[in-house]
């Protein structure tokens, strides 16, 4: 897939009493989203804590939809679409990251969502990460046991604004969606702290996954807020 100029990703929060009508938009807006104009690559997303990645995490209240556009002017006609206008009707809060890609590696339902792999040069400005992955059934128990030490250590690094689970099902599809202070901040969680690091020495061990995609991004803009807070 050619590389996106912008991905977008909304969070859209709800109030217990609308939590059905959330359900039908993520079943009614799957194959609506994925065919507007200038959508390259779409998912509709649950959310969690993603303390152990299993349903003890699963949010009811928030709801995420991933897409990556050819162009600036595909999303900003997003805006004005029938999913978006339909969430506006129900939902309590919104918080909308606009994303440049700028490097990844690896796959998500076999394609490459946010171009192929490469690298590209820091600005030293704010970064987010979005990775992926989808674990072998067998695999899975060990995986989620080697899960909540990384999860604690997660929130207590310096330079982390935000951090969330997403997920495409209940259980086996699997990610986070997390937003930094600066590419530094990042690689300090990512390389440095013993709990991730002991992680990835084990991933190609263990084989935990039969697809995973790890992606970095420029954090373009900032949009409205998350639980009552600007990230």
């Amino acid at each position: 897939m050619p590389t996106p100029e912008i991905v977008t990703l909304d969070v859209w929060k709800v109030a217990a009493q609308t939590v059905p009508r959330a359900l039908w938009r993520m079943a009614v807006d799957r194959r609506t989203v994925t065919r507007l104009p200038g959508a390259q690559f779409a998912k509709l997303l649950g959310t969690g804590d993603g303390t152990t990645f299993t349903v003890r995490d699963a949010d009811p209240l928030h709801w995420a939809v991933l897409v990556a556009w050819n162009s600036r002017a595909d999303a900003d006609r997003y805006e004005d679409s029938r999913p978006v206008r339909a969430w506006r009707g129900f939902a309590a809060e919104r918080l909308q990251v606009r994303l440049a890609p700028l490097s990844s590696r690896g796959s998500w339902s076999g394609r490459e969502p946010f171009g192929g792999s490469r690298s590209a040069p820091d600005d030293g400005g704010p970064v987010a990460s979005i990775t992926r992955a989808r674990l072998r059934p067998t695999k899975a128990p060990s995986f989620w046991r080697a899960v909540p030490p990384v999860a604690a250590d997660l929130h207590t690094v310096p330079g982390l604004r935000c951090a969330i689970g997403v997920g495409e099902a209940p259980l086996g599809y699997q990610g986070t969606f997390s937003l930094w202070e600066s590419t530094n901040a990042m690689r300090e969680f990512a390389h440095r702290r013993s709990a991730h690091r002991e992680v990835m020495a084990a991933t190609p061990r263990e084989g935990w996954y039969a697809e995973e995609l790890f992606a970095r991004f420029r954090v373009l803009e900032v949009r409205g807020t998350l639980d009552g807070a600007v990230p």
